[in-house]
């Protein structure tokens, strides 16, 4: 009796709860103001951005509409709506009745040119640029679509002209960023590099390392592809490694990176190596990876995990990766930190970079040998400096400071100094 006595007991104070939010719900369940244009306007945004609901949301427009046939907002709106609902005549007929009227209105032609280059009609969406730009510009907006559309029709240098042009007035462009690496990648297919890393140790090894990498990169309709050459001295003796990288393009939001590696000696290089990540440009500029790596030295393998988060603001690019190796692989969990903070004082090949961190990462070529053992404190502060040179030639330099406890209780320094030269044809 006293157990059913409880649970009735419990039943009761949930009903109450789950009344008692009802009841709040319902008082604070905003009414929608049918009166006005406006209220029915905001009504619309409401159902379609908070409740997803589109129909409802073009209705509360049609009502705005016979009230105010002129209110451009609510017609341009509707035309959004039309739009994402893949009623394209239906869109094409808001916008264009809005720049009957008014010209000069730049949402429209924003509105109007996301529409055709969304259905790939490339040479309407710069026709509309163009007429959105004599009115407007100044229009970054509509700068941006126009090159988006050029370098769809495979117009690079006119896409990089709008896109230096823009980089130029306004550093902290994303978007023109991102856009100008993209049509860099597309314009030259091919691109050949070599990168030489000394790393030096004033306590753990008596002799510096070496190591030269020299890769060949083409870009193709499925994303690009790498092969690597890496060529190493350490320990007073030489290797070689293999690798084969490759960025598939999964949509305009997700993309990939599957890179695989064998190297023949465990001692200087892993033997196998392979990894996986996941890709996505985020809104508000955001941008993430989820991923793995996968190391074999002479031992067992070893998996390890990473997340990665940056964000773009002003003119710097902000981020945080860690790496996770579980502790079926180690002693006990493993995780590595870095943070990474990069000022670009032009394009995407210009920029000034500064790292920090926690650890050994297995992306580093010239450090993750010491992988293979059992992992101690590592610290290290670092810098790069990237600069294109010209259309072809990108310079990249970076330094970085590792302070590291290879034996327990003992601390030794290492730095490695890292040139790397870039050539895209």
């Amino acid at each position: 009796m006293q157990q059913a006595s409880s649970i009735f007991s419990i039943l009761f104070l949930l009903s109450l709860c789950f009344g008692t939010l009802k009841a709040q719900e319902s008082v604070a369940k905003p009414t929608i103001d049918t009166t006005s244009s406006d209220g029915l306007f905001q009504a619309a945004r409401t159902a379609a951005f908070d409740q997803k609901d589109y129909p409802l949301a073009k209705q509360y427009c049609l009502k705005a509409l016979e009230r105010s046939p002129n209110y451009a907002d609510i017609r341009i709106f509707l035309g959004r709506l039309y739009t994402w609902s893949d009623q394209v005549d239906s869109a094409k007929a808001c916008f264009e009745t809005v720049l009957q009227r008014e010209p000069d209105n730049e949402d429209a032609s924003i509105a109007y040119a996301d529409l055709q280059y969304w259905n790939d009609h490339y040479k309407e969406t710069i026709a509309i640029c163009d007429e959105g730009l004599k009115a407007n510009p100044n229009s970054k907006d509509l700068m941006i679509r126009k090159a988006k559309a050029l370098a769809a029709l495979k117009d690079y240098a006119g896409a990089m002209v709008i896109t230096s042009a823009l980089l130029k007035a306004d550093k902290s462009n994303a978007a023109a960023r991102s856009l100008e690496t993209s049509i860099k990648d597309d314009a030259a297919k091919n691109k050949i590099g070599i990168t030489y890393d000394y790393t030096y140790f004033d306590k753990q090894f008596d002799a510096p390392w070496h190591l030269v990498s020299v890769d060949y990169g083409r870009s193709t309709k499925l994303g690009s592809i790498i092969g690597r050459i890496n060529y190493a001295n350490r320990f007073s003796s030489s290797a070689t490694q293999f690798e084969l990288e490759a960025y598939p393009k999964i949509s305009k939001t997700f993309y990939s990176y599957a890179n695989v590696g064998f190297g023949d000696n465990s001692g200087i290089f892993p033997k196998f190596r392979a990894g996986f990540s996941l890709y996505a440009n985020l809104p508000k500029s955001f941008e993430a990876e989820l991923g793995f790596r996968y190391m074999k030295f002479s031992g067992d393998p070893t998996w390890i995990y990473t997340a990665y988060l940056g964000k773009y603001t002003g003119s710097w690019l902000l981020g945080a990766r860690t790496y996770i190796t579980p502790s079926n692989y180690v002693q006990q969990v493993s995780v590595t930190y870095n943070v990474l903070a990069r000022y670009y004082f032009g394009g995407a090949d210009d920029y000034f970079g500064f790292v920090g961190g926690y650890g050994i990462s297995p992306d580093d070529r010239y450090n993750n040998i010491q992988l293979n053992g059992t992992p101690l404190d590592t610290y290290k502060l670092g810098v790069a400096y990237k600069k294109k040179l010209n259309i072809h030639n990108i310079l990249s330099t970076d330094f970085t400071w590792f302070n590291q406890e290879y034996l327990p209780g003992t601390k030794g320094n290492q730095y490695t100094i890292s040139v790397g030269w870039l050539f895209r044809f």
